[in-house]
């Protein structure tokens, strides 16, 4: 069931969305922090949303 979380500048789609999951931000490695920071890609999370499998 999707969520009205609006998504992060990474995500690919909202959370909870058929098909997607949780990855490591590729801007902070995971961290949530970039330059002393919170991550604006994950929004300090670490995690953001992409598509899962092939197609």
């Amino acid at each position: 069931m999707a969520t009205t979380t609006p998504p992060n500048p990474g995500d690919q789609a909202v959370p909870g969305t058929p098909g997607t999951g949780e990855a490591v931000c590729d801007s902070c490695k995971g961290t949530g922090t970039t330059n002393g920071k919170q991550c604006p890609m994950c929004g300090g999370t670490g995690k953001v949303i992409e598509g899962i499998g092939g197609g």
